[in-house]
């Protein structure tokens, strides 16, 4: 109970915060409150609704590959050796035709990897970073990323309505720049060695080579600059793949 005390008036404040309480209303102060109580509460099948909703205007969006294609085929054989779900969750799997090194994945199963990155990598090494976007939506990450990106919408969403306290839902546009948060989204260092292990055990588990883990590691490591959230939310890779080297000696 005290926790659940603690994150609501975190939520609270942080709302505040976010748009800049000097310039609301207090009216849409009180609304940017509590929508952000309510996204720290949200239920996982509000997360799922809200990742559904993201990922479809993300898709809208982008180039997606022809399941026929090269890319389509490659995946198709990759999406079969990882399974079809993680943890009960069905997953969907979609190759974006674009350069930028990257692959993410939301709370409802969402998963999608860009032919920039299939480019540069194996199909044992997408296995081993696809494994690692499923293993943050197997350990509730994805989850906290949709609470968090929701919290700055609902804020900013209640900063524009110059004093209404019912604030309209969000938008088509606020949920693609919310789809675009949550691919942009920053794990701790925690999280993303325990997302690292879950694709190490997952691959164990389907018989796949887990190598790949380390080669893929390597590869980004020797990556720098750009915006792809492959460099800004995966600190540390040639650490990360001392760590799967390790376990792979200890096997």
């Amino acid at each position: 109970m005290q926790l659940r005390t603690n994150l609501s008036a975190f939520a609270l404040s942080g709302a505040v915060l976010l748009t800049g309480c000097q310039n609301m209303s207090p009216d849409a102060m009180l609304q940017s409150g509590l929508m952000a109580v309510q996204a720290a509460t949200l239920s996982d099948a509000e997360v799922k609704d809200m990742s559904d909703q993201a990922c479809a205007e993300m898709d809208a969006s982008a180039n997606i590959a022809d399941p026929d294609s090269t890319y389509g085929k490659r995946l198709d054989k990759i999406a079969g050796n990882l399974g079809q779900q993680v943890n009960g969750t069905p997953v969907t799997y979609k190759v974006y035709l674009a350069d930028e090194v990257n692959a993410w994945a939301m709370a409802n199963g969402c998963v999608r990897v860009y032919s920039g990155l299939m480019d540069l990598m194996s199909d044992n090494e997408v296995e081993g970073v696809l494994g690692h976007e499923m293993g943050h939506v197997a350990l509730g990450h994805t989850k906290k990323a949709m609470q968090t990106a929701y919290a700055t919408a609902a804020a900013r969403n209640a900063a524009a309505s110059s004093g209404n306290a019912t604030v309209a839902a969000l938008s088509s546009s606020q949920i693609g720049a919310l789809g675009e948060q949550l691919v942009n989204a920053q794990f701790s260092q925690s999280q993303e060695t325990a997302a690292d292990n879950f694709s190490f055990d997952l691959l164990g588990q389907r018989g796949i080579p887990r190598e790949g883990l380390v080669s893929a590691f390597e590869k980004l490591a020797k990556l720098s600059g750009g915006e792809s959230s492959m460099f800004s939310s995966h600190p540390g890779s040639s650490e990360r793949a001392d760590n799967m080297r390790t376990r792979l000696a200890a096997k």
